[in-house]
């Protein structure tokens, strides 16, 4: 069967926000699916943050995507055809087939969901990737406390808006950082965190006192920025900081990293006896894989985490969807729906 994908590919490494000339779309016929292949049909595609470093060809944790090629990204897709005795026509995976509305996978690269345990956007969200990571970065290097507080940016996004909350589920104290007065009231009022600060006030530094009377003990950082700067001015001895991520600067064009500040910064880690790791998030499958699973589903279940997805219809729409990432203008987890 004669199955014609339409593609998202990168035409150009993008030099500050990414422009529509950065992109290609290109429609081309599949191969027909080898022995223990299936051919998919995307349903839903992921778009994370970490997408934009990999447009780059920085050094980093992950090779760029080479020029031509189809953008990266995990999906929810359907099987339309099948090679594998593993997954039959019907099934709904979870995959990593990027920008595109069909591909042809090696079968055991795929993980059949069940759409009655839960919606299948969950898998690319609370219930994912974003959801693994809130959860092994805070409890594996942030490991808060009954009554300390964690502090985490760009809360009301999946990673942060999970993070608020797991941290609650562990006893701690969450204050959120979010641009504007609406991402604030959701912090409140629909993930039921303790305080909301909003990172474009005039008037930070004195939120963030208000909302942290007692410091910071755990910090989860997502970007960096003149946020990161003024939380680390509250950081208590011994505080956790697992660096996430760095959005603020994923656009930027100057070098990464205001060196002048070094110094003092290494300072207060030495006087504050603070701890700070980077991480990517499946360096803790193994000791926390199975543990996220069971705990995030029964959350999920009783209520102790809410999730919010923000979802924009068309694969010809995601180059825009992607470039109001950054900038904050989703809220929840962002997805593209590609089909029905």
């Amino acid at each position: 069967m004669a199955v014609t994908t339409t593609q998202v590919r990168l035409a150009s490494r993008p030099v500050a926000e990414p422009l529509d000339s950065d992109f290609e779309i290109v429609t081309e016929e599949l191969p027909e699916p080898a022995e223990d292949q299936v051919v998919l049909r995307t349903l839903y595609l992921s778009l994370d943050p970490y997408m934009r470093g990999r447009m780059s060809d920085a050094e980093s944790y992950a090779d760029p995507v080479p020029l031509g090629g189809v953008m990266v990204g995990q999906t929810v897709s359907e099987v339309i055809a099948s090679r594998s005795d593993r997954r039959a026509v019907g099934d709904v995976v979870l995959a990593y087939t990027g920008w595109q509305s069909h591909a042809v996978v090696d079968a055991r690269m795929t993980k059949k969901l069940d759409p009655d345990a839960a919606p299948v956007t969950t898998a690319l969200g609370v219930l994912g990737m974003p959801g693994f990571t809130a959860y092994g970065g805070l409890l594996a290097i942030g490991q808060p406390k009954p009554g300390e507080t964690v502090v985490v940016a760009a809360a009301t996004g999946p990673v942060g808006s999970a993070v608020g909350q797991i941290a609650k589920a562990k006893g701690a104290r969450a204050v959120g950082i979010a641009g504007g007065p609406e991402k604030c009231r959701l912090l409140l009022e629909e993930f039921g965190f303790d305080a909301a600060v909003d990172h474009r006030s005039p008037t930070l530094r004195d939120d963030l006192a208000a909302a942290t009377p007692d410091g910071i003990d755990v910090y989860f950082e997502n970007v960096g920025g003149h946020v990161a700067t003024e939380v680390t001015r509250r950081l208590n001895r011994f505080a956790r900081v697992p660096v996430c991520g760095l959005v603020a600067g994923y656009n930027g064009t100057e070098p990464v990293g205001d060196h002048d500040r070094l110094p003092a910064f290494m300072r207060r880690v030495l006087t504050k006896s603070l701890t700070v790791r980077g991480f990517i998030q499946d360096e803790f499958l193994p000791t926390h894989g199975a543990e996220f699973q069971r705990d995030m589903t029964g959350w999920i279940a009783d209520g102790t985490v809410r999730y919010l997805e923000d979802v924009v219809d068309g694969l010809e729409n995601t180059p825009e969807a992607f470039r109001g990432l950054p900038a904050g203008r989703n809220v929840g987890k962002l997805l593209v729906k590609v089909a029905d």
